[in-house]
Parts: structure tokens; sequence; C-alpha cells
């Protein structure tokens, strides 16, 4: 099925680019500079986790946000404080996250051309604001959006906010995103149709059941497929 002249809301980090692959390159590294003595690696990964669910209510997404998780969980773990050498550790081994430049998923610039000749495009990111704004800056695709929206979080009413301030028909209206939790299962709460692509590296606080008989989600294996169908 092809639909046209329709709204395309898009997903950026892990949609348009990657970005968790990045998060999960520093865990990797973390965990073998931690090497607990009695804790596993999977035990030590599920300590952060904790924290990091707790923590994102209170302190957001981000990379900030995240050297202040993975200073917790040192913290927990060594039952003592961090010192300013175990903060300069961690920082050191985020340095790629940190400085990481923005890798466009395969694919996506050039569909992106091709569906802002026929659709209407928007960008809605949720995270740290100026964190944010830098990825979308330096992706060089943020000229095919009428507008980029950053959000710290990402539920119903932020998608029946932006339909209603737009003016958007729900029955034309799509969010296309990776994350069952903040992309697809909030869309449809507020009514609009969405595009689940999978990323195999989505963050798994992002992981939620979808339910498979809902004929307005659409379920692509990339992003280019978006072409056979907008």
């Amino acid at each position: 099925m092809r639909f046209d002249s329709q709204v395309l809301i898009l997903d950026a980090d892990d949609t348009l680019w990657e970005n968790n692959v990045i998060f999960e390159r520093v865990i990797d590294d973390y965990l073998d500079w931690i090497a607990h003595p009695t804790l596993d690696r999977a035990a030590v990964r599920e300590i952060l986790n904790d924290i990091e669910r707790a923590n994102t209510v209170t302190h957001g997404y981000g990379t900030r946000a995240f050297l202040r998780n993975l200073a917790e969980c040192f913290e927990k773990l060594n039952e003592r404080p961090a010192t300013a050498a175990d903060r300069a550790r961690i920082e050191e081994l985020a340095h790629a996250l940190i400085h990481h430049e923005v890798e466009l998923i395969p694919g996506v610039a050039d569909t992106l051309d091709e569906l802002g000749t026929r659709h209407e495009l928007l960008l809605l990111t949720k995270g740290d604001r100026e964190e944010q704004q830098r990825k979308v800056d330096a992706s060089g695709v943020a000229h095919h959006f009428g507008e980029v929206r950053i959000v710290p979080e990402k539920h119903a009413d932020v998608y029946r906010g932006l339909a209603a301030e737009r003016m958007l028909p729900p029955e034309t209206t799509w969010m296309v995103g990776n994350s069952p939790k903040s992309d697809i299962r909030p869309a449809r709460a507020a009514g609009l149709n969405a595009v689940f692509i999978p990323n195999a590296h989505t963050w798994v606080l992002e992981h939620d059941e979808l339910d498979e008989s809902d004929d307005r989600v659409l379920r692509l294996g990339s992003f280019r497929e978006l072409l056979h169908h907008f």
C-alpha cells in the first residue's frame, strides 16, 4: 500500500542516526574496568539498568546523565564515593561518546531527500536540549524538516500537543521510530498512525510490547523501506 500527502514525524536517535550502540561500547569498557570481584557482568549491568531507570525521571537523558549514572553505579558497587580520579577515568572511558560525530544510518540521507519532495516532515526527539540540538545540527539533514522539536520525554500528551498545534489530521499523520516505548505506543495512544523500524541496538529501557493486531502500525525492516509506502 502506498500513502500520499502524509505528515511524517520522525524520531532521531537510532532512527536517523546511530546512538545507543555508542553508549553500549562505553558500557562494555566500563564493565571491563569495574571487574567486580563477586558479581558477573550481567549482574553489574542490571544494577546500572536499575540506576538509569530511576534517574531518567529526575535527570533525564544524554551524556551528562549517563556519566552521573556510571559514577553512581561505581559508588554502589564499591561502597564508597567516587574520587576525582575515578570520575576522570569514567569520563576517559566515555571519550568516544562525548566527542562522537553523528553517523547517519545507511539510506537515511537519500530517503529523506525523496520523502521531503512529497510529504511534510517533522522531527521529534527527546533528551538534553543542547546535546540533541548539537546532533541535529551535525547530522546535515535538519533542512528536510518543517520543525525540529526537542522534548524531555515523549508521551501521549506530547503527540497530542504537536498534532493540535500544527492541526495535523490523525488519519494522515505517522510517527516513525525505533522505540516501542517512546515512539510507537504513545503516538498510537494519541490517535496517530505509527511506523516501527526496529534497531538492533535500541536501549533496553525503550523496549515495550506492541499490539501485533494493530493495523495502524506499519512494521518495516529498514529506513529505506519508507519509500515503498510513502
